[in-house]
């Protein structure tokens, strides 16, 4: 077996392992290898936006399906994971959210995890923001992950805002700014009519560096473990075994489905479960694989009266003059995310902040999974899903061999709150399709069917049609109770020699997107594992002018 070495080893080349690759080797004295299991991000799709709806059910992901949600019609459930340099990133819809300043304030003050307030996060968000239309103190303008605004919003995207105005849903211009709700146009991880992902924005600048070493094709088997330290990896690449040692530390970065995945292939995770797969047990964490939690997404598909939306270029020779006019200029429908507009909303008056989010795509049958309209004709799609789940599932190993899928299991409308915000999504979708702007396009609602009027005939069409909204976080949950799986500098639990530094860290959903949170965890992941000391925060004053104060030192 081959063997090499390392200060420090990340697994895992999707938005974190990017960042902190780049981060990392930006350091004198440091050698930093990047495993990543999939290939480089070399295809089309992935760099012009509106590709977004070609690769959720590519080969740029693991084609995963959860296991029989077992409250949502006992259906296998289409489960897109990138396996591709950049990840979630690469395949995205590009959208660029982050939540909102209680999210994180949650981490910290209920959840144990001191350090992770927003005013600890928000300077990390802003440098790793490279904002081309918004500058103050809500927006970073020079950080590596590119954000613009929609260059050119479609027709009905502009037809679905309006629509949602007339409704009586305020016009935001800033989702990441200082208030959350309304509607509008999302930014995008867009910059130049191309999407620039974590390893486009981070990793790509740095590839020239000789101390950083990125192998793809790259598929993790173990961690190498000497009780109680960590301190390499074995791997398979182009068929071969091969093993990676790392002087100071591993860092795993595989996403909330293979880095617990990862750990349990190493002995570390349930007892239990580890001996019923025939694992030897180094460790007994229980909470490793638990506390799956993801946003499930519910969509209102409807038929237009004429072809002014996207589908008409699924037809060859209008394929072929959208590709002509993005490769000449990088402008028309191929430079479009597809999710252009949306907005955030309240299931209820007794909310504080939203807890519905919604995304308008200007077609149907953009993503894997989601119904479409009749042969021959165009149609829309409005989606949305509530933003903090209660309901918590689990990923488990479905055997002891690296090479098969785990067992997926988001528990989908496991608690009956989240099926009951999700109806109201639904129906306030219907309210909104109906309004002036958008009902004079709209010729018949496909799904549901216009029959389903009560709410337990919605309540049955949404667990029988709910997916995932691809923003699986939690199973290495970060925390300062002995449970945790990670504490808050993201060392794993009885460990030396490794931490976690991904999504999966996560203690809770945000409300929003997660890949601008997971750079942002990345970020200062960096800082922490480099001894440096934290950024300033930057607070907003009243009259909207910015200070920098240093952040409360809290003892761990």
């Amino acid at each position: 077996m081959a063997q090499s070495s390392f200060s420090h080893i990340i697994i895992g080349g999707g938005t974190a392992g990017c960042v902190l690759a780049a981060r990392l080797s930006e350091a004198p004295g440091t050698n930093v290898l990047l495993l990543e299991a999939g290939g480089r991000d070399w295809h089309p799709y992935i760099h012009m936006p509106v590709g977004f709806s070609k690769t959720t059910g590519s080969n740029l992901t693991w084609g995963y399906h959860t296991e029989p949600q077992v409250h949502a019609g006992n259906r296998r459930i289409p489960y897109a994971q990138g396996r591709v340099l950049g990840g979630g990133s690469s395949i995205n819809a590009e959208v660029f959210t982050r939540g909102v300043p209680q999210d994180y304030d949650r981490w910290a003050n209920d959840e144990g995890c001191p350090g992770w307030s927003f005013a600890d996060v928000q300077p990390y968000f802003l440098r790793s923001e490279g904002n081309r239309s918004l500058a103050d103190a809500w927006h970073g303008t020079d950080g590596p992950l590119g954000v613009s605004n929609v260059a050119n919003p479609l027709p009905l995207t502009r037809a679905f805002i309006m629509a949602c105005q007339q409704y009586g849903i305020p016009f935001n211009h800033d989702f990441n700014g200082p208030r959350q709700p309304g509607t509008g146009c999302y930014q995008l991880n867009v910059v130049d009519g191309r999407r620039c992902s974590a390893a486009k924005g981070y990793l790509d600048p740095a590839r020239g560096r000789s101390n950083l070493t990125v192998l793809t094709g790259a598929h993790s088997q173990k961690l190498i473990v000497n009780g109680h330290k960590v301190s390499g990896v074995e791997y398979v690449r182009k068929g071969l075994a091969e093993a990676a040692y790392a002087d100071v530390e591993v860092i795993l970065t595989a996403g909330a489905i293979g880095s617990p995945k990862l750990l349990m292939l190493s002995g570390i995770g349930p007892a239990n479960h580890l001996r019923d797969i025939g694992i030897e047990v180094r460790a007994d964490v229980a909470q490793v694989g638990s506390n799956l939690s993801d946003h499930v997404n519910i969509d209102l598909v409807a038929e237009l009266h004429d072809h002014g939306g996207l589908d008409k270029y699924k037809k060859p020779q209008w394929a072929a003059w959208a590709g002509l006019q993005y490769l000449i200029n990088r402008t028309g429908p191929a430079a479009s995310n597809v999710v252009e507009g949306g907005m955030f909303w309240y299931s209820g008056e007794d909310r504080s902040i939203p807890d519905l989010q919604f995304h308008f795509l200007p077609g149907a049958g953009a993503e894997d999974g989601v119904g479409n309209v009749s042969k021959g004709r165009s149609g829309i799609t409005l989606n949305c899903y509530g933003l903090r789940p209660k309901a918590r599932g689990a990923v488990r190993l479905s055997s002891g061999d690296p090479k098969a899928a785990p067992r997926i299991d988001p528990n989908f409308f496991g608690h009956p709150d989240d099926l009951a915000t999700t109806v109201a999504g639904l129906k306030l979708c219907g309210e909104i399709i109906a309004q002036p702007a958008l009902a004079e396009h709209v010729r018949r609602i496909v799904l549901p069917d216009d029959s389903l009027t009560t709410d337990a005939e919605l309540s049955d069409f949404v667990r029988h049609h709910g997916r995932t909204s691809y923003h699986p976080v939690g199973t290495c949950r970060m925390g300062s109770d002995h449970n945790a799986v990670v504490d808050t500098e993201l060392k794993l639990n009885g460990f030396d020699g490794i931490r976690v530094c991904d999504s999966s860290i996560f203690p809770s959903l945000i409300g929003s997107n997660t890949n601008a949170p997971t750079a942002m965890v990345a970020e200062k992941a960096a800082d922490i594992i480099l001894g440096r000391e934290p950024i300033c925060a930057v607070s907003t004053t009243s009259s909207g002018s910015t200070h920098r104060s240093k952040p409360t030192q809290v003892e761990l």
